[in-house]
């Protein structure tokens, strides 16, 4: 990783004068991130500035390293697709008394860094006494499985769901709110992760073991009432066949082709072919993909499914029926060490990069 030079602000500024931030400046190996320190503004009308307490590595960022996530930014941005933190300026048209207040939001790109602008209407509020770096695991990929299993899946009380990867930072969420609704879940990773699984509530399969899908057929004859798959790929197909009578097959992502060669668009459109394929033969089952920003053009509906979905998530983190599963912590200025690790398919949970002394 490389260090650009440090710059200076503008005085008269309302919020910090500069920021630490992390550049992906395009095709490169994680060392190639670059860390520098740039000026920072006062927000913008109806936008705040947040003190960044945690943000996170996401296989978002894993796929636009290699150019491959289906809209990212041209070359170079700085990369981050969540972030937890504090309120530290307003701009004109906020309330004064959201200064100090501590939320999160959902960025898509943007958050590797000291400091973030986000639009005040996008903060979500975030209940008191809870560890920064936890409440990363649940934004984004607590949102998706809160949505994925109650507003996509709907699964009947006591159902099975079949969890891929259920070891990662979606997944292992995706387990607890699927055992916290008292659903039974099969879920598939590498041994080395299988006590984790079952501390979650799941009955863990090897994911690479290749009697898989049979031993899936045996634990659910009749087919599982819903599956969660973010491996696309050609193995689509399989995880299409465990889908029992009026159930789902939720798509969410295209791990399997994240080094394939050609566009980054193609192996996102071929899904959603084979999605509609199977949708069009009418057998009592679905197949969906779930977008986290489908909707977003309609703004306040969009804006008000994450707070409902955030807010039952954190609930659940406080209480302690939700554990967060952090994988490890890096400072910020040591993005290139967390994306590194997050890539080595070793670790369960999410990487969390912070610029507080509490990284280990």
């Amino acid at each position: 990783m490389t260090t650009a030079p440090r710059s200076s602000a503008p005085s008269g500024s309302t919020s910090p004068r500069t920021r630490t931030e992390v550049v992906l400046p395009g095709l490169v190996a994680p060392d190639g991130l670059v860390v520098r320190s740039v000026p920072l503004a006062a927000p913008a009308a109806g936008r705040v500035v947040v003190e960044v307490g945690a943000t996170g590595v996401s296989f978002a960022e894993q796929q636009m390293r290699r150019g491959k996530y289906y809209d990212q930014p041209a070359f170079p941005f700085v990369p981050g697709y969540d972030l937890v933190g504090t309120v530290v300026a307003t701009g004109p048209g906020v309330a004064d008394d959201l200064r100090g207040r501590r939320v999160a939001a959902v960025t898509g790109t943007g958050g590797w860094a000291s400091h973030v602008e986000v639009d005040a209407a996008d903060a979500l509020p975030v209940p008191d006494g809870l560890d920064p770096a936890a409440v990363e695991t649940v934004l984004v990929n607590g949102v998706t499985a809160w949505q994925m299993l109650h507003d996509v899946a709907r699964v009947p009380a006591s159902g099975t769901v079949l969890v891929l990867g259920a070891n990662g930072g979606v997944g292992s969420t995706l387990v607890q709110l699927a055992r916290h609704a008292g659903l039974r879940v099969l879920g598939t990773a590498a041994p080395r992760h299988h006590a984790l699984l079952r501390r979650l509530g799941a009955e863990p399969l090897d994911a690479a073991d290749p009697a898989l899908h049979e031993q899936v057929d045996t634990l659910a004859p009749d087919g599982v009432d819903a599956v969660f798959d973010h491996v696309g790929g050609a193995g689509i197909r399989r995880s299409w066949r465990h889908v029992g009578r009026r159930g789902v097959l939720v798509s969410y992502g295209t791990a399997a082709t994240k080094d394939a060669s050609g566009p980054a668009q193609l192996p996102v459109l071929l899904l959603f072919a084979r999605l509609a394929v199977w949708n069009a033969v009418p057998d009592g089952r679905r197949a969906t993909f779930y977008n986290f920003w489908a909707g977003r053009r309609r703004a306040e509906r969009f804006r008000a499914r994450q707070h409902t979905a955030f807010a039952a998530v954190a609930a659940l983190l406080a209480s302690g029926d939700l554990v967060p599963q952090i994988a490890a912590r890096f400072p910020l200025e040591e993005a290139a060490r967390a994306l590194a690790l997050a890539e080595s398919r070793t670790v369960a949970g999410k990487v969390v990069l912070t610029p507080t002394s509490t990284a280990r």
